[in-house]
């Protein structure tokens, strides 16, 4: 397999402290990938280098043979699920996708549809976003993440609100992601359900990555 993400000592300072403190690391394509650390290890930090939400001090991220902030602003091939997605509140989640999938036109109403039926949400309730529980809302985060059948899928916490069966979910997805080829990166808190799916793993801690997890 040829490298997927090449990371090479990444730096980010923010107001003199550094959140990415020399981070350099390796993933092969078609990888499932674990990191894991308190909050405020930089794990989320390190995601935001890699979609490209954050510039680094120093050092370079390449995805897929690309360099994020010089060949592109972003990864063209991404699946992200990181913090809030920015839905709209009046909008029901198959139109929230719909107008989602216009930006780049990748995936339509048939993608969108398939993609809330696999996150266990029904793609006919007429219910606003407003009106989502927490665990619904995380649902349609990870239905808008896996629409477009990224090449690259990072998931930050993809559990939070979500209870056994929807944990389930998510370990069932990223099975079938890797079956199709995607690359996948997941940041989780000691959650087995998903740790027994990974390949390699990287523990962090103040911006460093500490230590090496070989799973296989």
């Amino acid at each position: 397999m040829s490298d997927a993400i090449v990371v090479s000592h990444a730096t980010k300072l923010i107001r003199g402290r550094a959140v990415l403190d020399d981070v350099t690391l390796t993933m092969e394509r078609g990888g499932i990938y674990g990191f894991s650390g308190i909050n405020g290890s930089g794990k989320t930090m390190l995601f935001r280098a890699i979609s490209g939400l954050i510039h680094l001090t120093s050092g370079q991220v390449d995805v897929f043979d690309q360099r994020i902030g010089e060949d592109v602003d972003f990864p063209s091939d991404l699946g992200l699920v990181l913090e809030s997605a920015g839905f709209w509140d009046e909008d029901t989640g198959l139109r929230n996708l719909t107008m989602l999938a216009s930006i780049r036109g990748v995936a339509g109403e048939a993608e969108a549809r398939a993609a809330l039926a696999r996150v266990g949400l029904d793609p006919d309730d007429d219910r606003p976003f407003s009106a989502y529980s927490s665990g619904m809302r995380q649902r349609l985060t990870i239905a808008q993440a896996i629409m477009e059948a990224p090449g690259l899928l990072i998931l930050d916490e993809p559990t939070n609100a979500l209870d056994v069966d929807g944990i389930e979910m998510v370990a069932k997805i990223v099975r079938e992601e890797h079956e199709h080829g995607c690359t996948v990166l997941i940041a989780c808190h000691n959650e087995p359900m998903l740790e027994v799916l990974f390949e390699r793993g990287w523990r962090m801690a103040y911006g460093h990555v500490v230590e090496e997890v070989d799973f296989s």
